[in-house]
């Protein structure tokens, strides 16, 4: 009997704090009570678990700073901020399950991420149709801003929600070929990517470009991202003759290869995108030295406007590092509290009871000098920040090797 009363009394216990919670977040919704701040949550999607979970780790901590200087410098009068993390895995299925999850939380007015564009296909249509603004740090595959007719010149927005920080392939593969071929002086290139929205995306521009300047693509071919015996096509790419390998994919299938390829011999580069700019990756590469990577934006540790973002996430002292997209992920959270003060500021200093359609209304005009430089975003939502950056692994690490903005048609 008095296990029954106890399991009885701790029943009720957790259904009085189970209320008390859902009573505080109602309230946030509505504005809260008048005997504090309006808590406003800021959704965060991105690998936490997993291979990938280097660059979420680093994005979920980027995003936690932003919120904390917020609220520590009280940069939206009234309002206190929270970020709300989910892990994706990775997994599109995952994150089109997580958007519902940030969808159906009336208190989340914007969600930052997710890492890979993959996933980002399938929250963009229901965040859309919520009225949810987005703002990924990392998806760079151009399709999501401007539709799958930009090939042809036909860009058209799809989804009036989605924003990025990050600049997209077109930018990035066309960066790439250019130093690549004039830079680096490498003219044969064999070309992979792992059939993944990014890894094609990026692949496909690199070609379109680098032939355009004159490069030759000496062979091509696809792999499995989880594939880690790449033996069969290193054979094929030393027939060919190639001066550098393309690739386009992640760190946790491109260190392999690569060391595959320097097993089998051959003295070339292996080059990718962002999606290869990781810590982890000379980690996970015994033979990574001379690699090449581009990725968004200049270094961070070389940028005046970066010294507070750095100093703040060391006094922080998170455990993991910020990577490839710590910069970009602060940023992005700050576009969504830039947004959060407009929307106040245009309401009598209250946040408006439809808050997701303010901050949403508001995101066109958000203009700020961010931890990556001038943030802001055109008739696509995309960053008019096109800046790119080449690194090279040099002692067992990415070392910057140029910046610049690629020549465009």
């Amino acid at each position: 009997m008095r296990q029954r009363l106890l399991a009885l009394t701790a029943a009720l216990a957790a259904g009085a704090l189970t209320l008390t919670a859902c009573g505080s977040r109602d309230e946030g919704a509505k504005g809260g009570d008048s005997g504090g701040d309006v808590k406003v949550v800021i959704g965060l999607d991105a690998p936490l678990s997993g291979d990938l979970s280097a660059l979420g780790l680093g994005m979920k901590n980027s995003a936690d700073l932003a919120a904390k200087i917020a609220n520590k410098k009280k940069f939206v009068e009234g309002v206190t901020f929270e970020v709300q993390p989910l892990d994706d895995q990775a997994q599109p299925g995952v994150g089109a399950q997580n958007a519902q999850k940030f969808i159906s939380d009336k208190t989340v007015v914007g969600v930052v991420g997710p890492l890979n564009s993959s996933v980002s296909q399938q929250m963009q249509k229901p965040f859309n149709d919520a009225g949810l603004t987005q703002v990924s740090p990392a998806n760079t595959g151009t399709e999501l801003t401007q539709g799958d007719g930009w090939k042809t010149g036909n860009s058209v927005r799809p989804f009036k929600t989605f924003f990025r920080t990050a600049t997209t392939d077109e930018v990035q593969g066309a960066f790439a070929a250019e130093y690549l071929y004039k830079e680096a002086g490498l003219k044969k290139a064999y070309l992979i990517d792992d059939q993944k929205t990014y890894g094609a995306g990026l692949a496909a521009s690199f070609k379109a470009n680098y032939t355009k300047l004159g490069g030759k693509i000496v062979g091509s071919d696809h792999i499995n991202p989880d594939d880690r015996d790449f033996n069969a096509v290193v054979t094929k790419i030393k027939k060919t003759g190639a001066d550098a390998l393309y690739y386009g994919g992640e760190y946790p299938a491109a260190a392999p290869l690569s060391q595959a390829l320097k097993d089998s011999g051959q003295d070339i580069p292996l080059m990718g995108g962002d999606g290869i700019y990781s810590g982890e990756y000379p980690k996970l590469n015994k033979k990574a030295e001379g690699d090449l990577a581009t990725s968004v934006g200049e270094p961070v540790e070389k940028l005046d406007s970066a010294k507070e973002f750095l100093a703040n996430y060391e006094a922080e002292g998170y455990e993991d590092a910020y990577e490839a997209y710590g910069g970009l992920t602060y940023d992005a959270t700050w576009a969504i509290i830039e947004a959060v003060k407009l929307a106040v500021e245009g309401n009598d200093g209250k946040l408006p009871d439809d808050s997701r359609k303010a901050v949403l209304d508001a995101m066109s005009k958000i203009k700020f000098d961010g931890v990556t430089g001038p943030i802001s975003f055109d008739e696509f939502g995309d960053t008019t920040n096109k800046t790119m950056t080449a690194y090279k692994v040099k002692s067992g690490a990415w070392a910057a090797e140029f910046s610049g903005a690629p020549e465009l048609d």
